[in-house]
């Protein structure tokens, strides 16, 4: 598949930007390759280094087609946001095909403040894949 945009670099030896110390070619690069996330927080995981790294196409196509919007425009984004951490607050399984992920990410835009985005994620499983549904922004 092309890419609409330059995907930014990451060296696959460091800890994966979500996070995780096991490093992104063992932790988030497989799922942005094409494997199936094992739990909607691993899902919801790549899908914050997906951010970090711009890739649209793995956001979207890990998006539930219910809800996808057509285009993210990270590559048209002025200032691009600066991803500064992940914080997985609670990961819960309603059943096996239905799922919640709370979570707090931090970013900076251009030279301003950092700021916290809070969600609660819904993740949906279909045909052994999840799916990010939607979300609630909570406060602070």
């Amino acid at each position: 598949m092309a890419r609409a945009h330059t995907l930014k670099a990451v060296d696959t030896s460091t800890p994966c930007p979500c996070g995780n110390l096991l490093g992104y070619a063992q932790c988030c690069q497989p799922l942005h390759r094409g494997e199936p996330a094992p739990t909607a927080e691993a899902l919801m995981r790549s899908r914050y280094s997906a951010y970090v790294l711009r890739d649209e196409d793995y956001l979207l196509a890990s998006w539930h087609p219910s809800t996808r919007p057509t285009s993210l425009r990270l590559g048209v984004q002025q200032p691009t946001p600066t991803w500064l951490g992940l914080s997985v607050k609670a990961h819960e399984n309603q059943d096996d095909d239905h799922a919640m992920v709370e979570f707090v990410a931090r970013f900076r835009v251009g030279g301003g403040r950092a700021q916290r985005l809070h969600e609660r994620s819904r993740f949906l499983r279909e045909d052994g894949r999840w799916y990010y549904l939607d979300g609630d922004i909570l406060g602070g």
